[in-house]
């Protein structure tokens, strides 16, 4: 699988990551062999990046990553994790240095490492941003070790921007995908100039894009596609990437249909998509099964997309989905 390096970590990842908060929570149920199974065939299928959190299954995704590499010790692939959002309120009031390590200390332990590889923080508020006693105290546990790199997850571009102007983050995570288009417009052209890493996550539109949904699909109480579909629990263009479901069903049902006339399934065409777009590092897609995961992969080997496939999803966002969540992230 391609590779590319990320960012100012200078570690080569492959472009088809594996995003595991499914491993830990909110997607349904899913036990420790299933868990162990996806993993297997991430790795199978060339994927070097997984991207974790603290606060996944309250760490269960951290303990499965790790209970995975302790038995395949041949993968040499990085692993990022995150943090912050452990606290009452990911804001700058919890933001210190003691958390942080507090914090930190506990992924070592749940990912059974000396040093994590990379650490983001997760989702903060604006005021976390600005505040230069956040970032002086990232550089300290750079240098004491516990972590060798550290970047952002966002919610919005304007947090991205004010991220990539700091000088020693080195990556950016942030929403991209084929309905929430937004971030072409500053962020990846600032990302590129500035040799930040670009981390594309809920790259299918918590699976819209994947072409399998309709009107009538429901899913698990426990999943957050039932219940943050109005950002009841958390920011909601975590969810659908913030898109009506019926809209995005039947946008969905139209990427399909440009998808088909380039001969790939629509969950392969989106990631190809995103991956297409210049200043992207890895693209994040989660799976459930061992069939998705090993289904996501080839979509790096959609390398040259045709430009009538380019430009019917650039009318696709325009007409169906621009008017709901461009102004608004």
């Amino acid at each position: 699988m391609e590779k590319r390096i990320l960012g100012r970590t200078g570690r080569e990842v492959s472009v088809i990551g594996l995003g595991t908060w499914q491993l830990g929570a909110d997607w349904g149920q899913l036990n420790e062999l299933q868990a162990l199974d996806v993993l297997d065939a991430a790795a199978e299928s060339g994927v070097t990046f997984f991207d974790t959190a603290d606060v996944y299954g309250d760490g269960r995704s951290e303990q499965r990553i790790a209970s995975w590499r302790r038995v395949n010790p041949s993968w040499r692939g990085t692993v990022a994790t995150k943090m912050i959002r452990r606290a009452p309120a990911p804001t700058l009031r919890y933001a210190s240095y003691e958390a942080f390590r507090e914090w930190t200390d506990r992924s070592r332990r749940n990912l059974d490492v000396d040093t994590l590889d990379l650490v983001q923080l997760h989702c903060p508020t604006d005021d976390v941003y600005a505040a230069d006693f956040v970032f002086d105290a990232l550089d300290a546990l750079v240098d004491a070790g516990s972590i060798a790199a550290y970047g952002v997850s966002v919610e919005t571009c304007a947090q991205a921007l004010s991220a990539i102007a700091r000088p020693n983050v080195a990556s950016v995570q942030i929403i991209l995908n084929a309905f929430r288009q937004k971030p072409l417009d500053e962020v990846l052209p600032a990302a590129r100039e500035a040799g930040v890493g670009i981390i594309a996550r809920v790259p299918l539109a918590s699976g819209l894009l994947s072409g399998r949904y309709t009107k009538q699909t429901t899913f698990a109480p426990d999943d957050h596609r039932s219940y943050n579909r109005h950002g009841e629990s958390f920011d909601v263009g975590e969810t659908f990437a913030g898109v009506d479901f019926e809209t995005g069903v039947e946008a969905a049902d139209e990427f399909a249909l440009l998808a088909s006339r380039i001969g790939a399934n629509p969950a392969q065409a989106a990631l190809a998509w995103i991956a297409a777009q210049p200043g992207v590092t890895t693209v994040i897609p989660g799976a459930r099964t061992p069939e998705q995961a090993r289904e996501n992969a080839p979509a790096a080997d959609l390398r040259t997309l045709p430009s009538s496939f380019l430009e019917g999803v650039t009318a696709l966002y325009d007409e169906r989905i621009r008017p709901q969540v461009h102004d608004r992230w």
